[in-house]
């Protein structure tokens, strides 16, 4: 583990969904953070020397005897503790108070009435009031530690916010990171701030010094490989290696032939021309388009393309020679996502392809210096870099590519058609000042043909589906409102200049970002 910050808060990991939340909060405030599984061992916490811990949710019952329970060390460190619904549950179970299954669940939008004052209110609740929060529990605490009182209640909580200002204990059965509970970062930072002390001085200057001198400890005079995808994540990554260790690093453009209108000659010029980067640029299209051929099932589309670019990746970095460093534009959800919540390693490690891992016959060791990042803070990081704007700003953009938007065979003839629709969808929403307030947005070349009459002729030909998410975290997403009659000019112009299709059908569903491959 490395850090950015002396100040610097531990995350306990119960299984929430939403623990990633939390993190993002408590950096939002200018707090270093990590997250890790609750099965963290004591010698590890003390390594970590947290100014303040903080125990998530999970979906789990404090009444069932083999459910998780947080390490006795998190409560004799003597440091500030905030414990969050199962958090809070198995925090007064453990020191002596009583859980019990609840005859009135809660679910969703709810309201409580502070009763006290607390640190973690100071400044924003006073008591009597009454404040929208977000519940999800189903258990129910009947009777505090000794050293706790209510300072909040709900209706189907006596005990919605509990304290012990003595041992700087509190407890929320409300998720304070999640948007719906709308003061939740103000009290998520009179915890880090008010309550532990920190001094909410984590920079993302300070993380690329510090980044940099990472990088050379562990590099030295060695070789290093970088994959470039054209995506935002590799890109800074690049960017940041060639700032700590110039000509020692090679970046390797594999061209899969599956990227956006123009983007191959865009990453080409960026390093190679304005960034005087080393850079390889391997055209392997056909090689792709070979290996997919016949090709409809998505998770076999993905291991074809995962294995062809390691292959074709593996090839160029042998002809360097002498390589012994791989970087990877891994971030931290990934690192999470790696580890579940009891604690075991993926064996898999991350590739820019989300297809595979790393074959051992590479036998090159990992660099990844953005794996104590969330993805809105690389943007930062790249501009803190000097990478253009409209770079940095790019919505992300899936590792197979356009391969994943087209459902069944891949062919030439479709790329081509997807790839146009794709610009001017893109082209669209920046000519309507829309690009920044959309997370992602994409078109989908559907595997259907619909009859249509275009001009005095019938045409026989594909429907194609636009999707546009807005996001803060990339976690969930909802559809982008857009304006009819800039969908009717999207329309148009698809139609009119794409050939091939005579159909333009926009998504309105909302899920996570990640779930729409649409296959």
């Amino acid at each position: 583990m490395t850090a950015t910050s002396p100040d610097r808060v531990l995350i306990l990991d119960f299984g929430s969904q939403v623990t990633q939340l939390i993190a993002r909060r408590v950096r939002e405030n200018g707090v270093y953070c990590e997250i890790h599984p609750y099965t963290i061992g004591e010698e590890r916490v003390r390594e970590f020397a947290p100014r303040a811990v903080i125990l998530s949710g999970g979906p789990a019952s404090v009444t069932v005897a083999t459910t998780p329970r947080a390490p006795d060390i998190v409560f004799r460190l003597g440091v500030p503790v905030l414990a969050i619904c199962y958090g809070m549950q198995t925090m007064c179970a453990q020191l002596g108070g009583r859980v019990t299954l609840s005859d009135r669940q809660e679910f969703g939008r709810a309201f409580i009435d502070i009763s006290g004052d607390c640190g973690l209110f100071v400044g924003l609740w006073p008591e009597g009031a009454r404040e929208q929060v977000w519940m999800s529990h189903g258990d129910k605490i009947d009777a505090l530690p000794p050293g706790f009182r209510a300072v909040a209640s709900s209706d189907g909580a006596p005990y919605a916010a509990i304290a012990d200002d003595e041992r700087r204990f509190y407890g929320v059965v409300f998720h304070p990171e999640v948007a719906h509970t709308p003061q939740g970062g103000r009290l998520l930072r009179n915890f880090t701030h008010h309550v532990a002390g920190c001094r909410g001085d984590w920079t993302m200057a300070a993380f690329r010094a510090q980044a940099i001198e990472r990088i050379r400890q562990q590099v030295g005079q060695g070789r290093v490989v970088c994959g470039l995808s054209g995506g935002v994540d590799s890109a800074v990554a690049a960017a940041l290696l060639h700032e700590a260790i110039g000509d020692q690093v090679t970046c390797i453009f594999v061209d899969t032939g599956l990227l956006r209108l123009g983007e191959a000659d865009e990453v080409v010029r960026l390093f190679r021309g304005q960034n005087n980067i080393k850079l390889i640029h391997r055209d392997a299209s056909a090689l792709f388009l070979d290996k997919l051929a016949g090709v409809t099932d998505p998770e076999d589309k993905r291991k074809a393309i995962g294995a062809t670019f390691i292959d074709v990746f593996d090839e160029e970095a042998r002809r360097i020679g002498g390589v012994e460093f791989l970087a990877q534009g891994t971030l931290y959800p990934d690192v999470i996502e790696s580890v579940s919540a009891t604690g075991g390693p993926s064996v898999t490690i991350k590739s820019h392809h989300n297809v595979g891992g790393l074959p051992a016959r590479m036998n090159l060791k990992l660099v990844e210096p953005l794996r104590e990042l969330f993805k809105d803070e690389v943007r930062v990081l790249g501009r803190e870099l000097g990478l253009p704007e409209q770079f940095v700003d790019r919505h992300p953009f899936p590792g197979p590519g356009l391969a994943i938007r087209i459902p069944g065979e891949v062919t030439s003839e479709r790329l081509d058609i997807l790839r146009k629709a794709d610009a001017v969808f893109l082209d669209e929403i920046r000519n309507a000042g829309l690009y920044d307030a959309i997370w992602q947005a994409f078109a989908v070349l559907l595997p259907v043909r619909t009859v249509g009459v275009m001009g005095d002729a019938r045409s026989y030909d594909f429907a194609c589906a636009l999707r546009a998410v807005t996001s803060t975290d990339g976690m969930t997403a909802d559809y982008f409102p857009f304006p009819h009659e800039i969908l009717g000019r999207i329309a148009t112009r698809i139609i009119n200049e794409v050939r091939g299709i005579n159909r333009v059908v926009y998504d309105i569903t909302s899920k996570p970002p990640g779930t729409i491959e649409w296959e």
